[in-house]
């Protein structure tokens, strides 16, 4: 078995994080910030800096993994555009992974529901419901744009919130679910490359290969300028 080393990048949220990972030593290093300097300028300098001080050569880097969506736009046009320059530059594959699938996979083995949730504006949010099952992530309800109310009518048992929506309708949700609505802390409140990392080895092991020219966002909605310009 060919051991390999993963780079991944998460900017799906405001919070962006790059992750590289080496199946025979682990995570070798993630790098995790929430500022308000768009990913546009912080995303390669973020790359540069973690390939120098884990001493990792861009050319060691057997692929590329990416979260795909739902989450901002910008962010995921931002972040799949990086991948695929990296991928065509060296010839490696990029894998792209479920915003979150490893949004979710943060809280290993929880023995509650699991449901992140990111802002999507608009009252609404994107999200998703989980648990694990024999040592498996299931995911209970797909990802879907959804105003939070209508979402907490799909809730009927203790969950465990997560992300940036979870924030925004805290009140909301403690009010409607009491005792049943857990928090996740503040260091799962984000989404993680390094998980991102995790999906993506587990998919080259199984054989998935993605086409790089034909990989989009996963963005489950229009953005706005699309709404305007097709009415």
């Amino acid at each position: 078995m060919l051991f390999m080393k993963i780079l991944a990048i998460e900017t799906a949220t405001v919070t962006g994080s790059i992750a590289i990972l080496d199946d025979l030593e682990g995570l070798v290093g993630e790098v995790r910030t929430d500022v308000k300097i768009v990913h546009a300028e912080r995303l390669m300098p973020s790359v540069e800096w973690l390939l120098k001080s884990s001493m990792v050569p861009v050319e060691e880097i057997d692929a590329f993994a990416v979260s795909i969506g739902p989450g901002s736009f910008t962010g995921l046009r931002i972040g799949l555009s990086t991948a695929k320059g990296f991928a065509y530059a060296s010839g490696k594959p990029v894998v792209p992974v479920p915003t979150l699938d490893a949004f979710a996979r943060t809280l290993p083995f929880c023995s509650l529901m699991i449901c992140p949730m990111l802002d999507a504006r608009k009252n609404e949010v994107y999200a998703a419901l989980y648990k694990w099952r024999d040592g498996s992530l299931e995911k209970i309800l797909p990802e879907t744009a959804i105003n939070p109310l209508d979402l907490i009518k799909e809730i009927n048992e203790p969950v465990v919130f997560m992300g940036e929506g979870t924030r925004k309708y805290r009140s909301l949700i403690t009010e409607a679910l009491h005792e049943k609505a857990l928090f996740a802390p503040a260091s799962r409140m984000t989404p993680s490359a390094a998980a991102v990392a995790e999906i993506a080895l587990e998919k080259i092991r199984e054989g998935a290969a993605a086409d790089t020219a034909g990989l989009v966002p996963f963005y489950i909605r229009r953005s706005e300028a699309e709404v305007r310009w097709k009415g």
